[in-house]
């Protein structure tokens, strides 16, 4: 019997397993149902659930609807219903395929990318035109009905394809005349549990109600026979009393403040309403949302509230010199006993992630900022009494901080250690105000110490690559000059996983690891990381470490309608594919726009470094803590990554993973 022939040695792709035939291209809603993690939260399914409720209400937000209903059917389905203008179900143009089609079946296709007068939503959450297609992958069933024009439409899916093609009926006497149902089945094979959160439910429901007054909002659960309903008339400030813990110290302030059509740097409508309550004790309650999207994350637009509420309480503290001699007052001393619901309209709103709990436009701080300061100025102008309660408020926060800063810094005192000399060191003493960021190379150093806030921010130059410390005593780790630096700096000795090390010496509430955003940049990451969990674990535990994101790309875009000429950062590939889709969106001819890449830190100016790095409003900072693993675990991780012994666990690694990712050489 003759053998089959053997491969040549030199034709290694059939042994290794990798070849052309490899390469999978996910079409349609596969994406979704390989990864749902990145599309939406799997620890329930509420949020695929928010995706269709969040339609209907950017249909009232746009005016076209005044009644939302949700209902829980006993066979484990959720129904939500609107009277809005109906999803249109005719052919579109060049696809060739219903409209309601396509927008449960798409990746990318929305009717809410065009804003402005011309789209058909000037506001919305939506924003990348996955949300409803990533409730149909995600369903076992899901059913849409759409009245508008004297017609309905319905068609059914499963697990995102279609299994009851569009049927189209005139509208008989008496049926409602416009509005969408959806009733959607969730798979619980993609849940860790198929239970919906009903707390969180008719929080979300109560909130959407409070955010369009006039908006009824209702909630039927078949099983338990009940019914609830929310109408708010009085808007934010009757929510916000109804929900804070404690008695305000002054009364309410509220507001309201959007562009108008003459405005230069906001489109026409972008701007905010707000409610903000101060008391002196009990949990402040903070909620805020974007065009009616919950961002329990918060965000730019709260950074621009706390902005806007420090300028003006500071102004009015400063024209009736009210100020102590020797007390410096910050944002957090405002903003410590502040209470509020912000909600903010943003035209194109930037979200981390696809789920939107963080909003992440830059413009946000500014465009909040502007309306609040005016606002309270004048209203504290007004009631300078209140003003003055206010003040006592913010500068008591202040004594106190300040107080427990200078205990710290007594004890401090008292060590030999010299601080070392490239230490560019902060003014101030409050080690919950203050960061140091570990930079990688001289040049990106300058820049830092140039664009830092001096008050708070200290920068420690790191030269080179540090070392490799997995497998070093602790004893020989201050023979490297770069960790001995760190250790002095940070005012914390090296210590172990089960040691209680003395935490008093403390110097910054925030240690940020900043390095480019290239491989070179990732490895010092990873060596300093490492450094960290093996002699610093407690810094970690008690989440003091985080990593800056300084962002790879700038794209310069030129004046477009009302919006001036600007610069947009972009994180990533994926970033600056998003931006130049918004620049196309918004008229820009192809090409129109020039796109700068950072090769690191060093190439940037101190001004851009500190706008998208460095200002806690509007930079990228990721807090360091243990992932899926507990402590043990990850140690055993990090061995097979770090360790001199473990070159066989890292092949066997990188075969089985090297798919998963990217390499910028």
């Amino acid at each position: 019997m003759a053998t089959p022939p053997k491969t040549p040695p030199s034709s290694s792709s059939a042994s290794s397993g990798y070849s052309e035939g490899s390469i999978r291209v996910l079409k349609g809603l596969e994406p979704v149902k390989q990864r749902p993690g990145m599309y939406t939260r799997t620890d329930n399914p509420l949020h695929i659930i928010q995706e269709v409720l969040d339609n209907a209400a950017d249909e009232a937000l746009a005016g076209h609807g005044k009644k939302i209903k949700v209902t829980l059917h006993t066979d484990g389905s959720v129904s939500v219903e609107d009277d809005g203008r109906g999803i249109p179900f005719g052919l579109h143009p060049e696809e060739k395929a219903p409209v309601v089609e396509l927008v449960y079946t798409r990746l990318h296709a929305g009717g809410k990318f065009d804003k402005g007068s011309g789209g058909a939503y000037s506001f919305s959450g939506g924003l990348h035109g996955v949300g409803v297609s990533v409730t149909n992958a995600l369903s076992k069933r899901l059913e849409v009905a759409t009245h508008r024009e004297g017609s309905v439409a319905r068609l059914a899916f499963s697990g995102g394809d279609v299994i009851e093609q569009l049927e189209v009926r005139k509208l008989e006497a008496g049926e409602r005349k416009q509005g969408t149902t959806v009733r959607a089945w969730p798979d619980a094979k993609y849940f860790e549990t198929a239970a919906l959160p009903m707390g969180e439910l008719t929080h979300l429901l109560r909130s959407k109600a409070v955010l369009m007054p006039g908006v009824s909002v209702t909630l039927v659960n078949e099983k338990t026979k009940e019914t609830q309903q929310w109408l708010y008339k009085g808007g934010l400030s009757d929510y916000l009393m109804q929900t804070l813990n404690g008695d305000p110290v002054i009364p309410l302030f509220e507001g309201s403040g959007h562009a108008d059509k003459n405005a230069d740097n906001f489109a026409e409508g972008e701007g905010a309403d707000w409610a903000v309550a101060f008391t002196e004790e009990g949990q402040p309650v903070r909620e805020s949302y974007v065009n009616l999207i919950p961002t329990s994350a918060g965000g730019t637009h709260e950074s621009g509230l706390r902005d806007g509420l420090f300028t003006a309480v500071k102004s009015f503290i400063e024209l009736h010199s009210l100020l102590p001699k020797g007390v410096k007052l910050l944002p957090e001393d405002v903003f410590a006993r502040a209470s509020y619901v912000l909600s903010a309209k943003v035209l194109d709103p930037q979200f981390q992630g696809q789920i939107k709990e963080r909003l992440n436009s830059r413009d946000a701080v500014r465009l909040v900022s502007s309306f609040v300061r005016p606002a309270l100025e004048l209203w504290l102008n007004q009631h300078v009494d209140y003003g003055r309660k206010l003040a006592e408020l913010a500068i008591k926060a202040a004594q106190t901080r300040q107080r427990a800063g200078q205990k710290v810094e007594k004890r401090k005192g008292s060590g030999v250690a010299v601080l070392p000399g490239k230490l560019t060191d902060c003014e101030s003493k409050d080690t919950s105000h203050n960061e140091v960021f570990l930079v990688e190379g001289d040049s990106a150093g300058g820049s830092a110490k140039m664009g830092r806030d001096k008050e708070s921010q200290a920068i420690l130059p790191l030269r080179g690559k540090v070392l490799n410390t997995w497998e070093v005593e602790r004893d020989r780790l201050f023979a490297n000059t770069e960790i001995h630096d760190i250790s002095v700096a940070v005012g914390v000795d090296p210590h172990g996983p089960n040691d209680t090390p003395d935490m008093s010496g403390l110097r910054y509430g925030k240690i940020c690891i900043l390095s480019d955003a290239d491989v070179d940049g990732s490895h010092i990451q990873v060596l300093l990381l490492t450094l960290f969990f093996r002699h610093f674990p407690k810094l970690i535990e008690a989440g003091h470490v985080y990593v800056a994101k300084p962002p790879l790309f700038r794209v310069d875009a030129p004046a477009r309608g009302k919006k001036p000429a600007s610069k947009v950062y972009a994180l990533d590939e994926g970033e600056l594919t998003a931006t130049l889709d918004k620049l196309r969106k918004d008229g820009v001819r192809e090409g129109a726009w020039s796109i700068s890449r950072f090769k690191g830190l060093g190439e940037m100016s101190a001004e851009q470094l500190w706008e998208t790095t460095l200002n806690p409003d509007t930079r990228r900072l990721m807090q360091v803590q243990l992932g899926r693993f507990d402590f043990t675990s990850t140690q055993g991780e990090i061995t097979k990554l770090m360790g001199k012994g473990e070159a066989a666990a890292r092949r066997e690694l990188m075969e089985l993973r090297a798919d998963d990712v990217d390499i910028d050489v």
